[in-house]
């Protein structure tokens, strides 16, 4: 029953200065505004940026020639992965299931009087399953087409509609600097990855890319599919030994060449989200620590204010902790009430943001959790100072106080 007064009372305390209350209960919307917004716009770039990355394969070891150049000076790379290698890196690396030699490069693709400038990648029927490549029209070719040296192509969605619009692709011809590919299929969409945009490329036999294309005897890459449930830095050190060993390298002499782990990247750019996340979430808690200040300021002059009536109490029998539960109880509900209004504001704007922006605003339960106890214990460490102050008044003191 006395907790229901003393709730009463500093109810009626706060009402009795409504803009003043208002304003120190905007300092903490204003910072849980902010804590939520942030952390949503943490988690959803971390998932944006996983999810690209997931999109171009998981157990994906990649293979690339490394950088050539001299005295520091990078003229380019160097051209010393072959078909060969894949080969040797299929049958001798324990727990490759598939690899998929790459080839390819820019290139003016037409149909009729439309063309545009696209990615060509030379490859073979592994690399859809590697890369995680569905066909959504037609087929995709065959190995015995890749065999074959077959003028043969599927292309990503968008190359599809920007040539063909809504006609269908499957069984077109198209022209590759010139030279006629007849299309087998269309992928389905994986969405533009930002550095690179998957759907909008043309895959043909690797074979022909080498040969008919661009005249090449080397390969880009070599994309290598892991087994399910592989040790993925085993499998990453067995290839490095492997390619060393082909291509004849002392011990003291660097790679020619460059492994990328998949799984590592996915690791690595979940890390840096996280800090990315942590620092952004530091910076927003920082505005609940203003808002806490403010509090601490707006009960400090109640404090003031009040002291003949503090006075009074005490002399009528009022105990210490009695004063000290109704200002901190005051500042509790301050807190308290910025918090809920917070929430539904900061989840209000992560939404409105991902509706208008189409850019992913992920609200976790967690964080506003967070931003309510953070925000509660914000009303207790701020509000603590100027009720144990009132607490303390001299009863005496206080009745004389003008």
């Amino acid at each position: 029953m006395l907790i229901l007064t003393v709730l009463k009372v500093a109810l009626k305390s706060l009402l009795a200065n409504k803009l003043r209350s208002f304003l120190a209960v905007l300092g903490i919307i204003i910072g849980v505004v902010a804590v939520i917004a942030v952390l949503a716009l943490g988690a959803g770039a971390q998932q944006q940026v996983l999810s690209r990355i997931t999109a171009m394969g998981t157990n994906l070891i990649i293979v690339r020639p490394a950088m050539r150049g001299t005295g520091g000076v990078i003229s380019g790379t160097q051209q010393n992965l072959t078909l060969e290698d894949a080969q040797a890196l299929l049958h001798e690396t324990p727990n490759v299931s598939a690899v998929a030699p790459v080839v390819g490069g820019s290139v003016q693709v037409k149909y009729m009087n439309r063309n545009a400038r696209v990615s060509v990648n030379g490859t073979n029927v592994s690399y859809f399953l590697a890369r995680g490549f569905a066909v959504e029209k037609g087929r995709a070719f065959t190995d015995a087409e890749a065999e074959n040296m077959a003028r043969v192509a599927v292309l990503g969605p968008v190359t599809a509609e920007n040539l063909f619009g809504a006609s269908d692709a499957v069984g077109e011809n198209v022209k590759l600097n010139g030279v006629n590919f007849r299309v087998l299929g269309v992928l389905k969409s994986k969405g533009d990855q930002g550095w690179y945009n998957p759907d909008n490329q043309v895959l043909i036999p690797y074979t022909t890319a080498m040969k008919q294309l661009f005249g090449v005897d080397y390969v880009r890459e070599i994309d290598l599919l892991a087994a399910d449930g592989a040790d993925m830095t085993r499998m990453q050190a067995d290839a490095t030994a492997l390619l060393r060993k082909r291509h004849r390298l002392q011990a003291q002499t660097p790679d020619d060449f460059n492994i990328r782990n998949q799984a590592e990247m996915i690791e690595t750019m979940s890390s840096v989200s996280q800090t990315f996340t942590f620092m952004l979430g530091c910076i927003a808690f920082v505005s609940l620590l203003v808002g806490g200040i403010g509090i601490m300021n707006i009960m400090l002059v109640t404090v003031a204010e009040r002291t003949r009536e503090i006075g009074v109490r005490k002399a009528i029998g009022a105990k210490d902790r009695d004063i000290l539960r109704q200002f901190l109880l005051e500042a509790i509900l301050m807190s308290a009430l910025g918090g809920i209004l917070g929430v539904g504001l900061g989840t209000g704007f992560a939404q409105l943001v991902q509706r208008f922006i189409e850019y992913s605003m992920i609200v976790q339960p967690w964080s506003v959790l967070l931003a309510l106890v953070f925000s509660g214990a914000v009303g207790v460490f701020f509000g603590y100072y100027p009720a144990r102050r009132a607490a303390q008044l001299n009863p005496i003191d206080a009745l004389r106080y003008e």
